[in-house]
């Protein structure tokens, strides 16, 4: 299958508030494979690595099923991405046609082998590694699906997965992407899963990934819907490592979702929009229970107040 591959460079003084609102955009009108090329701060020694080197140009790329209605909404994405220079981030969109294994094959250079905490590490299915007797390893191949694991936010998921995920839980993953918050949850002893993602190839990605990592299908459910659609049932554990502004949209359902023993962990925050996502779960009854920071990214662990009922 043929892409149309859209890079937007940019230049701005607050590269993490460009970076969430070019990964909206691309979000909103379901592009494939999103890659972030962004300078990152090392990591506290012990937590992991950073895998890519520091771009020359930052720069968000995306992209888009090569169809009659691609040129469509690149159009869309060039006048919405025009209206950041009111934020004072310039921006210059190039675009070229690409096969998919000509994109998956590129970017796989930069992947290693990364230990995320002291006991879970990810591996490229590509790459080799001998693990430890008692270390824990996600065999990853993300494809077109967003996640990899070297994101702060995705990292920082699985830190605090690993800190509050009871034995036994059933787990909500909002936004699966490649699957990797799923197969950590699995691994860490989770009973149940599902996962749901609006993007048709990260579910098949998802499913082919937990097959990798011999994940049982019988303890899993992969759906391409939104979380409003799905039952109002209540899970031990919810994780949503998306946007804050997506994250405060869909509080109320993850609320519904819910109990007072419920812990859900939001990721995908920046500083700026931290605030935001606390007004919001105030509304909703909900409370932190922890935080973790990041290079400018934030991650909240929270709990449902008693005054909520459930």
């Amino acid at each position: 299958m043929k892409f149309k591959k859209v890079m937007v460079q940019f230049d701005t003084e607050n590269v993490m508030l460009a970076e969430e609102l070019i990964c909206d955009i691309f979000f909103s009108f379901n592009l494939k494979g999103v890659v972030c090329d962004i300078p990152l701060d090392e990591p506290d020694e012990g937590f992991g690595i950073n895998t890519l080197p520091t771009p020359e140009i930052n720069s968000i790329t995306g992209f888009l099923p090569l169809m009659d209605s691609s040129d469509i909404i690149l159009e869309k994405i060039i006048e919405k991405t025009s209206k950041l220079a009111a934020l004072k981030i310039t921006v210059d969109i190039k675009t070229e046609i690409v096969d998919e294994r000509d994109w998956a094959d590129a970017w796989k250079t930069y992947f290693e082998v990364t230990p995320i905490t002291d006991r879970i590490t990810i591996k490229p299915e590509w790459k080799s590694h001998t693990p430890r007797e008692d270390e824990m390893v996600i065999h990853l191949d993300p494809g077109m699906a967003f996640g990899t694991g070297t994101h702060p936010s995705t990292a920082m998921c699985i830190r605090l997965m690993e800190k509050f995920l009871v034995d036994g839980s059933t787990v909500l993953d909002i936004g699966t992407g490649s699957g990797i918050l799923m197969i950590a949850a699995a691994k860490l002893g989770a009973a149940h899963l599902v996962g749901i993602d609006t993007d048709e190839i990260a579910i098949r990605v998802a499913r082919q990934n937990l097959a990798k990592n011999d994940i049982d299908p019988e303890t899993y459910d992969l759906m391409c819907t939104t979380l409003d659609k799905t039952a109002p049932g209540h899970y031990h554990f919810i994780a949503a490592n998306i946007i804050a502004q997506v994250i405060v949209d869909i509080l109320p359902d993850i609320s519904l979702r819910m109990t007072q023993d419920t812990t859900a962990i939001l990721s995908g925050i920046i500083q700026e929009r931290q605030k935001d996502v606390l007004a919001a779960l105030e509304a909703n009854h909900l409370f932190v229970i922890h935080e973790d920071h990041m290079d400018e990214w934030v991650t909240l662990a929270v709990k449902k107040s008693g005054c909520a009922g459930v």
